[in-house]
């Protein structure tokens, strides 16, 4: 389905410090005047800065997302239903099983979580990018000094050591889902719901109470390339095809399918929710696409979550 691209979201958001976060930088200098463990730096508009990498939060984000597939399926496949697995065993799947297979059915038997971030055979359908400071938005950066305690003596066993922590500002970044279900974008929300809750961090010593964050959604689009709007702006029209929808309607990979095409991949090929977004053009009038602004982004995860609850009914 990479051959495809039949629709994409982008979820613009700002990553807010609610206390101490440190990303650690993979190296250590000779300069004694710097902490023993440094922020991850790059150069970006014009100067050098702290960042939070995207495959930092890449990893966070699978990471929760398995917890949750984990928490409402299993990590082994259900005999009455071979083609669900919803979460594998990162430590001892060799995925022997996707060897010398169709594409259709390497992602037919790869896990729910496999499916959206990709495995040794399959592709990632998230995209993350790097989260850059907000110019507008100071950066508080500071060093705080630590120990590790002997469990059993309860002495010091290492240290003392410093670090360099980020407490405010604010951090930018943007999501990529293409080609998606509706379930697959509704876990995403689920996701970024508890990282704003403070169920789980990012970075260093999450235990220790670093690495929480407040999530701020700016924008969010959803967008059908492959589509174009009716003459009087009320229907999607697809190019190639007599498939027509609501221009409101939020739509999953299944829906531009053929049935037979459909099936081989196990998309649903009825995944659409109404919403209270209209579809417009998008740049140079070609793809059709539905935009929720700051305020309302909330609103297209709860009718994505819809279509992750309808998926977990079905399959029990």
């Amino acid at each position: 389905m990479h051959k495809k691209f039949v629709n994409h979201c982008t979820i613009d958001l700002t990553l807010i410090p609610d206390g101490p976060i440190l990303i650690k930088s993979g190296k250590e200098g000779a300069d004694p005047t710097k902490p023993d463990m440094e922020f991850v730096e790059t150069y970006h508009a014009g100067g050098r800065s702290i960042y939070l990498p995207g495959s930092s939060l890449k990893g966070a984000i699978r990471a929760h997302a398995e917890r949750i597939v984990r928490t409402v399926g299993r990590d082994k496949r259900d005999s009455n239903n071979l083609d669900r697995l919803w979460a594998n065993d990162p430590l001892n799947d060799k995925y022997d099983y996707l060897q010398n297979k169709s594409s259709s059915d390497i992602y037919k038997l790869s896990s729910f979580t496999d499916q959206m971030f990709g495995n040794t055979s399959i592709a990632s359908r998230v995209r993350i990018e790097d989260a850059h400071p907000d110019k507008s938005q100071p950066l508080k950066i500071e060093e705080r000094n630590g120990v590790a305690i002997d469990r059993v003596f309860g002495s010091v066993a290492v240290g003392p050591f410093n670090y360099q922590v980020c407490t405010a500002g604010e951090f930018r970044t943007k999501i990529h889902l293409k080609n998606f279900t509706l379930a697959q974008l509704g876990l995403i929300g689920l996701v970024l719901r508890d990282l704003n809750d403070g169920w789980f961090g990012l970075g260093f010593a999450k235990s220790r109470g670093l690495g929480t964050v407040e999530v701020k959604l700016n924008q969010a689009f959803v967008q059908y390339p492959g589509c174009i709007l009716s003459k009087d702006k009320q229907e999607i029209l697809t190019f190639g095809s007599q498939k027509k929808w609501s221009n409101t309607f939020l739509l999953g990979v299944g829906e531009f399918l053929e049935p037979d095409e459909a099936k081989l991949y196990t998309f649903p090929t009825e995944d659409h929710q109404d919403t209270p977004v209209a579809a417009q053009e998008m740049d140079l009038g070609f793809g059709v696409q539905l935009i929720w602004e700051e305020g309302r982004v909330q609103d297209l995860f709860e009718r994505s979550v819809r279509s992750w609850s309808k998926l977990l009914v079905g399959t029990k």
